[in-house]
């Protein structure tokens, strides 16, 4: 039997019917009202009665949002790029929908994804990152998927790694989302092409070429292997390593999966990452090194990762 999975993004929401297997059956994709929760509502509410008359019986709902949700799974506390502020999500699309919903972090759905179905299948114990327009993060120990005590843990992009560093969204400084985030690596790469460094005349080119300077032009420069744009990632990588090291101490995963848009550069990024990681190890040379692999699922992890979880959730195992 299908359930169906919602991924609420800034720019755009998408929709799924999935399998117990983690298969994606029919899909659809509408424009997100981020700054409207009352249209979000009704957006979200109109996707899953769409999905669900063409799919005829479902067993579960999922709803993944980018924010922190509480232990309930039904209340959105605070979504930073979205409109909601302590936003009694569940009950509202419930009303709507007329069939029970779970609510999930984006990152949590996307990291059980690689756990159940993707990359981190044949792990016991595993970290997701996804580096995006932030960092977010997800954790599996022993199987299960944690939530910490109020149900907002596992946001790994707030991990401190510079001592009075940059100004974070969360309100704290040296974040390692404004180090190791594709948002963070694109501003970079533009004050590296604004300066008159000799490292930046190949992103210079690019952004001259295009008007400006965007992630695809970067990721033409990583591709031509750009020493400038390079050495960008290389920073990007040690950043997100020391993290990495702090996490490593604390919960000891077998394996971190790295997603979201930086995760496209593949190895580029992959390589540095191990490396720096490795270097950061507390004990080094004295205990067992967590594998590094990319993400399986990409865009489609939120959607099969939020309906696996209210299968789960509903008891529909």
């Amino acid at each position: 039997m299908l359930s169906i999975g919602i991924d609420i993004g800034g720019t755009k929401i998408l929709g799924a019917t999935v399998d117990s297997q983690g298969q994606v059956v029919d899909k659809k994709k509408v424009k997100s009202p981020a700054q409207d929760s009352n249209a979000m509502v009704e957006v979200v509410s109109a996707l899953i009665n769409e999905l669900s008359e063409e799919a005829g019986e479902i067993e579960a709902v999922g709803v993944a949002a980018a924010g922190f949700i509480d232990a309930a799974q039904s209340t959105v506390l605070y979504a930073p790029n979205l409109s909601w502020r302590n936003e009694p999500l569940r009950a509202r699309l419930e009303e709507r929908v007329g069939r029970p919903v779970v609510i999930e972090n984006d990152a949590n759905a996307a990291g059980w994804a690689e756990f159940k179905f993707g990359s981190a299948k044949d792990y016991g114990s595993m970290m997701m990152l996804t580096l995006g327009t932030g960092v977010g993060g997800a954790v599996v120990a022993d199987g299960n998927l944690m939530r910490g005590g109020f149900g907002i843990g596992g946001e790994l992009g707030h991990i401190s790694v510079v001592d009075e560093g940059l100004p974070c969204g969360c309100g704290r400084l040296g974040c390692v989302e404004q180090y190791a985030s594709g948002t963070a690596l694109l501003r970079e790469a533009n004050l590296l092409a604004d300066s008159s460094d000799p490292l930046g005349a190949r992103l210079r080119e690019l952004r001259d070429e295009a008007g400006s300077l965007s992630g695809h032009e970067a990721y033409q420069a990583v591709q031509e292997r750009d020493p400038g744009t390079l050495q960008l990632v290389q920073r990007a990588a040690e950043h997100l390593a020391v993290a990495m090291g702090s996490l490593v101490a604390v919960l000891d995963p077998e394996v971190f999966v790295i997603g979201g848009g930086l995760s496209e550069l593949g190895e580029s990024i992959l390589g540095p990452i191990r490396s720096a990681f490795e270097s950061q190890l507390p004990a080094q040379g004295f205990r067992p090194v967590a594998d590094v692999v990319l993400a399986t699922h990409s865009n489609q992890a939120g959607v099969i990762g939020a309906a696996d979880l209210a299968r789960r959730s509903l008891g529909k195992l």
